[in-house]
């Protein structure tokens, strides 16, 4: 059977769990239970601390497993990132009080805060900056009032957080984090079902980021309707009982929606419809 890692908690658990339902999985229904097989699809779920997740998949114990990127680099561990899976997005970024730093290199030899510190050591080293990491676990953003750091890294979303401790942001931006899903090094990677489990995951990801758009148009406005709306890869057209009129069906990206139903209908279009895409295989 296939075993896959899966955060039993934190703010990728819920989503994870949600995706895989779609993907067609079976996971657990009670939060207290730690591993559950999935017969029906040969795979068997552990439910583990995002945080060790990493370390599990790269030491071979498990498959493949779904953890956040910053986690997976700050480990260490010897996996590699197989594919991202949209959600859980994060951005890493350093803060100060204001103007006491203004670039990356002010802080050579100053005290730098951070709950990954594996994460920050590998930026700093790459960019020739020597700092004394402070680690802690949460809360970073008090570590400069507290008197332990000069600066933090740390997840950044809006800065609120941040500015309400009396810090701002410099300097360039650490990582873009999101979900993703691991597995161990290449070799030793190759186990039956990965292919699928990522099929099934990527069949998600189109449901959610396409819809489907049906709508009726005059022929001699065809042309322009196409180049309104392209698809995934080309329309589905088909003939009305007046010939002067075409069925038209095609994927679009569900952000672009509305917009595109307001350019087809100002074209001519009409009884344009909406529907959603529960599973995909593109």
């Amino acid at each position: 059977m296939l075993r896959i890692a899966v955060p039993n908690k934190g703010s990728l658990a819920d989503t994870a769990a949600q995706m895989l339902s779609e993907a067609g999985y079976h996971g657990r229904r009670d939060p207290r239970d730690l591993i559950v097989a999935d017969s029906r699809n040969g795979v068997e779920f552990f439910y583990l601390r995002p945080r060790d997740i990493a370390t599990y998949v790269g030491s071979g114990v498990l498959d493949v497993g779904i953890t956040g990127r910053d986690l997976l680099l700050d480990s260490g561990a010897r996996a590699v990132e197989i594919e991202p899976l949209g959600f859980g997005q994060s951005t890493f970024r350093f803060a100060a009080p204001t103007g006491v730093f203004a670039t990356l290199s002010d802080l050579d030899g100053a005290r730098v805060a951070t709950s990954y510190p594996g994460l920050v050591r590998t930026f700093l080293a790459a960019h020739g900056v020597t700092v004394h990491l402070v680690r802690l676990d949460g809360a970073v953003e008090s570590a400069v009032r507290l008197g332990v750091a000069d600066a933090v890294a740390d997840v950044v979303s809006t800065g609120a957080t941040l500015r309400q401790a009396g810090l701002e942001i410099f300097g360039p931006v650490i990582l873009e984090s999101e979900a993703v899903i691991i597995g161990p090094v290449a070799e030793n990677a190759n186990r039956p079902g990965i292919d699928t489990l990522l099929r099934r995951l990527q069949g998600v990801l189109v449901a959610r980021q396409w819809v489907m758009l049906d709508y009726d148009i005059p022929v001699t406005d065809l042309e322009r309707a196409t180049l309104v709306a392209p698809g995934f890869e080309s329309p589905t057209v088909s003939p009305l009982h007046d010939p002067e009129w075409v069925a038209v069906r095609v994927m679009i990206r569900a952000d672009t929606m509305n917009q595109v139903m307001d350019q087809l209908y100002a074209l001519g279009a009409r009884a344009i419809l909406v529907s959603q895409i529960h599973a995909a295989r593109l």
